[in-house]
């Protein structure tokens, strides 16, 4: 408890920190930039918010242990996220119509009712198929999450310059890490502290964990609120000036545009299917280690006690934080706001660690750096990409729609490990690494053929 706590407080120090660090390249008032950060972080809450209503499953699967075999989880989730990435077929231009605080209100608002309803099947336990039942409620649930994304990302393209980008996607970065820590470290206390007990032969007896579900659905409840208070789409509605971010809308009006301009702006741009490909391969990379270390580590007696496998969201927590503000700060100071050097190097990375992690699965420390290694390199990558270049590609007119094509194909690569893993694990954990392997080559080959891509901004018609 004590451990969460402090974490807890230090994510708000390193953010604070790191939002000084980066600076304020574009001369804003200082009102303009308390206003900001007031927007930016209860939307950015409720999306960490939401990443502990979406990996509580997680923390489910492992408190019912033969309840939920790996095949049921791996088809649970797989279900789950593939609904997650077709949503955005719908929910992406969706969110460029109605505004990102909508969606955001639409997202907390769904996944919380989502979650009490996991909550009471776990709880309950009706006379009917586990696995069906989680499958479509947690279809559910994903449908209403897949708004997160793209309303963070749609509201804050009107409050970024793109040379600002950058210091955004270390904060994304940041949420995102904030999130896991959410889902499995506070998730984990849940169960410990709320459904635990200890039987008279000593051994722990875990009751069903329905608490997992209903504190993210209450968390969620309450952010709804602060979010239709305080979260505001453009700084004109919030009382500053709006001014141009210098991304693929700049020197438009915020007149929505046509279906063949976001065709081919966005579904069409070469560019931004390359970093739709990448993201591909790291939803693949990103979940095939933070979802199957904690399983392989339940189910490895050498590894039950080790320090990571016990804190497993706070490792997490302090890979992807330091992950995505190192990811910010290369891409804005070093390569001038190129997102793609910063994905080449750190899918270079994540490609030594898995060749390595492939002979490592006996050696607990070599394991852990190797998950340490990726889980870093593959949430500052996921920040530049998915939170970042969306906008500056997609710019502010039609960031929904960029988003929703680049997380949906991160949520197809999930979807496609997860029912992958949860087979090919029940045969052999061996063929775990090598399953990951051809992904992480091929982001870096993507990477590398859009280094130098920066988005070019309109001009305003005569």
């Amino acid at each position: 408890m004590i451990t969460s706590l402090i974490t807890l407080l230090a994510s708000v120090v390193v953010v604070i920190l790191f939002v000084r660090m980066s600076g304020n390249p574009m001369g804003h008032s200082s009102a303009y930039m308390r206003r900001r950060v007031m927007n930016w972080a209860p939307i950015g809450i409720t999306y960490a918010l939401l990443y502990m209503g979406r990996y509580n499953l997680t923390v489910a699967k492992n408190a019912y242990g033969d309840l939920m075999s790996k095949e049921a989880f791996g088809a649970i989730f797989g279900t789950g996220t593939l609904v997650y990435a077709f949503s955005f077929i719908l929910n992406g231009p969706l969110t460029d119509k109605i505004g990102g605080r909508r969606a955001i209100l639409i997202s907390a608002a769904g996944a919380a009712v989502a979650n009490v309803l996991l909550g009471l099947v776990t709880w309950r336990q009706p006379a009917m198929s586990l696995v069906l039942v989680f499958s479509v409620l947690y279809a559910v649930n994903m449908y209403f999450q897949s708004f997160g994304a793209v309303a963070i990302v749609k509201v804050n393209s009107s409050w970024f310059h793109v040379r600002e980008r950058g210091m955004f996607g270390g904060i994304f970065g940041i949420l995102i890490s904030a999130g896991i820590f959410l889902a499995y470290q506070v998730g984990q206390l849940i169960v410990d502290s709320f459904h635990t007990t200890i039987g008279p032969d000593g051994a722990r007896i875990v009751s069903h964990p329905h608490l997992v579900f209903f504190i993210p659905a209450a968390a969620l409840g309450a952010f709804l609120v602060i979010d239709a208070l305080i979260v505001r789409d453009h700084p004109r509605e919030a009382g500053m000036k709006d001014f141009d971010t210098g991304d693929a809308s700049s020197g438009e009006s915020d007149k929505p545009d046509p279906l063949g301009v976001i065709l081919k702006k966005v579904v069409m741009n070469p560019i931004m299917l390359t970093i739709a490909a990448i993201e591909l391969c790291t939803g693949v990379l990103r979940q095939g280690v933070m979802q199957w270390y904690i399983i392989y580590g339940k189910e490895m007696k050498y590894l039950h006690e080790f320090w990571i496998t016990r804190n497993w969201g706070l490792v997490l927590f302090i890979a992807g934080a330091t992950g995505g503000m190192t990811a910010g700060w290369i891409s804005d100071r070093v390569f001038g706001s190129r997102r793609a050097p910063v994905a080449a190097l750190f899918y270079t990375l994540m490609l030594v660690s898995v060749g390595v992690m492939a002979f490592s699965l006996d050696s607990r420390w070599m394991l852990g750096i190797c998950v340490f290694v990726i889980s870093y390199c593959v949430i500052g990558t996921h920040g530049m990409l998915s939170g970042t270049a969306t906008m500056d590609f997609g710019g502010r007119k039609n960031a929904g729609t960029a988003v929703g094509l680049i997380d949906g194909m991160v949520y197809l690569g999930t979807g496609i490990q997860a029912v992958s893993l949860g087979y090919i694990t029940t045969k052999n954990w061996a063929f775990w690494p090598p399953f990951l392997l051809p992904f992480a080559v091929v982001g870096v080959l993507l990477a590398i053929r859009i280094w130098h891509a920066m988005p070019k901004p309109a001009r305003p018609k005569p």
